[in-house]
């Protein structure tokens, strides 16, 4: 069974709660990535921000993006996996929850890692649970489809 620290991208691309909003999603168009956690000054996470959140509650908001702080709208205490975790585990995690990424931490939540869908189907010996994963993930939720 692999781990999720076998797996994972390491020292991720993170924001500080004090960014903007526009320079969060300037990373995420120059990374090409949705998600960024967000980690205080000690590295330990306090948060995730996601393209979402940034159309929702910034764009769809008429806040103004250069003067909004991440803090204000990232979704705090984000779920997450040890990197002793199994990445059976982390495939629930994103199943339950519906997300596509998952921050992997330590014992005491400074970011270690994370990991996405794409690292599991080819990365590890669950890839091909990653389908029947993918369907659990991706699927709106109640809420969303109402």
């Amino acid at each position: 069974m692999s781990k999720t620290s076998e797996i994972m991208t390491r020292d991720p691309v993170s924001l500080s709660p004090e960014d903007t909003a526009q320079t969060a999603a300037q990373l995420m168009r120059s990374m090409h990535i949705g998600p960024i956690p967000v980690v205080d000054a000690d590295r330990k996470l306090v948060g995730i921000v996601t393209d979402r959140d940034l159309a929702i509650k910034v764009v769809a908001e008429g806040r103004a993006p250069r003067e909004t702080r991440i803090s204000d709208v990232m979704s705090s205490n984000p779920f997450t996996c040890g990197p002793n975790d199994d990445v059976e585990t982390a495939i629930r995690t994103m199943e339950e929850h519906q997300v596509r990424r998952i921050p992997v931490v330590d014992d005491q939540r400074r970011l270690l890692g994370i990991v996405a869908q794409a690292d599991v189907a080819t990365r590890s010996r669950q890839g091909g649970r990653m389908g029947k994963a993918l369907e659990g993930i991706s699927s709106p939720s109640e809420t969303e489809s109402r």
